[in-house]
């Protein structure tokens, strides 16, 4: 299989050296693209900041910004036949970043931010038939709803459940759904046994 996968936490700027980011390690889509190719599979990692080696036999698409992984995601989709959205993308990003470095004063400093690209659910909304695409739900509450919400409303084939204690951590616990399948729980495990689920399960969808 041809995977194409997302990792890292995106960094929209407010000026050119201040940024507004997230605390993504980006071990979960390292951990996926890891497992896949040694499995056999081929590999494109798009990968915002992280703080992870990159994996032997892997092919790397480097971004900073929602906007970048978005280009690098519509550029590869087409050839995968999986793509995993494993990324801390921003939901938001600096509507006039400053050109040059603002300056401090007394004053209060408001900044205007406007939506990002929602890149799942442009990814389920122009898959091919044959095409999987899987999506991560970080949620505080209501977790299964919200996840269930997730994967109907964007035309995903599986979301991974987890909470914001999954962020920077080697061990999560998620919960994993398909359509038509009961939820899938896997408690304290680690990232490398999670995305083993992950490939295996997307593999076994396009048997």
């Amino acid at each position: 299989m041809h995977f194409l996968i997302t990792a890292g936490g995106t960094r929209e700027y407010i000026d050119p050296v201040r940024f507004i980011g997230n605390a993504s390690s980006g071990r979960m889509g390292y951990a996926l693209a890891r497992t896949a190719v040694g499995a056999g599979h081929k590999v494109i990692l798009v990968t915002a900041h992280a703080a992870e080696l990159v994996p032997k036999g892997v092919k790397i698409v480097r971004v900073e910004t929602a906007g970048q992984m978005f280009e690098a995601v519509k550029g590869h989709f087409e050839k995968c036949d999986c793509l995993i959205m494993a990324a801390a993308v921003a939901d938001y990003t600096v509507a006039l970043p400053a050109r040059s470095k603002i300056k401090k004063s007394a004053k209060g400093l408001t900044i205007k931010l406007k939506p990002t690209v929602d890149i799942l659910k442009w990814a389920g909304e122009h898959k091919k038939k044959e095409q999987i695409v899987v999506g991560f739900a970080l949620e505080d509450k209501a977790i299964r709803a919200r996840a269930r919400k997730k994967l109907v409303g964007k035309k995903l084939d599986m979301i991974i459940a987890n909470s914001p204690a999954a962020i920077g951590s080697n061990k999560a616990s998620v919960q994993i759904k398909m359509p038509g399948c009961e939820w899938l729980e896997l408690f304290e495990a680690t990232k490398i046994t999670i995305a083993k689920k992950i490939i295996f399960l997307a593999g076994r969808g396009l048997s």
